[in-house]
């Protein structure tokens, strides 16, 4: 269910996707971040910024030129800490007055088999993390964010990160990174963690939504869809790697090899982080067994 490769907005304008919600497209396009971030404007007069992007001084021009005349920043949103959402929350405060809010700091979220994961010295393997960001203001699961006009509830949706939150408006979600418009999610232990990112995906499928608007990509037209296409491809992606597994023990790399197939040789270490995200998952449900302490390098057998 890969959408069609016709999302190019132009960077840097403030496109109008519905009354009181407006894009601007960072000018940070890459393999991990498709055309770039994408930047939420909501309200009409007291305006939410929902992740500012990357350290940019063009896209912070972008954003504060698309601020007209009657018109603030009052909230700046982060939805999670990588690299390519949260730097610019900083400058773009410093700019405007308005306070950041987010879950926490790089590490809120993490569980504790991620954490003992992060202790071996595993770090690294997606779009890089802030490590200085940290919230003026922290939010958690189902806080309400008001301004005029305007209502944004927050939904913790941990797993592509542990701090990651998805934001409802109305009958709409702003999903970050967790649902993307054009590939599926990068899962990179130990700041990514599978059981937590099939557990979001699950609360996110209770609600009744129209629309997806994700961090990437193109609006979504049909959530549960594309949530029901990320884990069957989840689904089919764990059974690969069990099947890699019959052949013997192997470490996430190794199996990485036999899997991802079709892989650019430059994206093989993301694959990596995926399979080992798989297989951490695959442990909690007494499916493998790690031989060696759990680190980047242990070799993993089918129970």
């Amino acid at each position: 269910m890969q959408p069609p490769d016709d999302f190019d907005p132009p960077i840097g304008v403030a496109e109008v996707l519905e009354p009181g919600l407006r894009r601007i497209l960072a000018p940070n396009p890459s393999p991990m971040t498709y055309r770039g971030t994408n930047t939420y404007l909501v309200g009409d007069t007291a305006l939410a910024v929902v992740d500012p992007g990357p350290d940019s001084a063009a896209h912070l021009n972008a954003l504060l030129g698309a601020v007209g005349p009657g018109q603030r920043v009052s909230h700046i949103i982060v939805t999670h800490s990588h690299l390519d959402h949260s730097p610019l929350a900083y400058p773009l405060a410093q700019a405007t007055g308005a306070p950041v809010l987010a879950f926490g700091g790089p590490t809120a979220g993490r569980s504790a088999v991620m954490q003992r994961l992060a202790d071996s010295g595993l770090s690294g393997g997606g779009e890089g993390i802030d490590t200085g960001f940290a919230p003026d203001q922290q939010v958690a699961d189902g806080d309400v964010i008001t301004g005029a006009g305007w209502r944004l509830e927050v939904i913790h949706t941990p797993g592509h990160l542990g701090n990651h939150i998805s934001l409802g408006f109305g009958d709409a979600c702003l999903t970050a990174d967790h649902v993307m418009g054009w590939a599926s999610s990068l899962v990179s232990p130990p700041d990514g963690d599978l059981t937590a990112f099939m557990a979001s995906c699950t609360k996110l499928m209770q609600r009744d939504w129209r629309v997806f608007y994700p961090g990437h990509g193109a609006p979504i037209a049909d959530p549960h869809a594309r949530l029901r296409w990320l884990v069957d491809h989840r689904m089919t992606r764990e059974a690969a790697i069990l099947g890699a597994l019959d052949a013997g023990p192997a470490t996430a790399d190794q199996i990485a090899r036999i899997v991802y197939t079709d892989t650019p040789p430059a994206l093989l270490p993301a694959a990596m982080r995926n399979v080992l995200a798989h297989l951490i998952d695959l442990m909690g449900k007494s499916r493998v067994q790690p031989l060696d302490p759990l680190n980047g390098d242990t070799r993993f057998a089918r129970l």
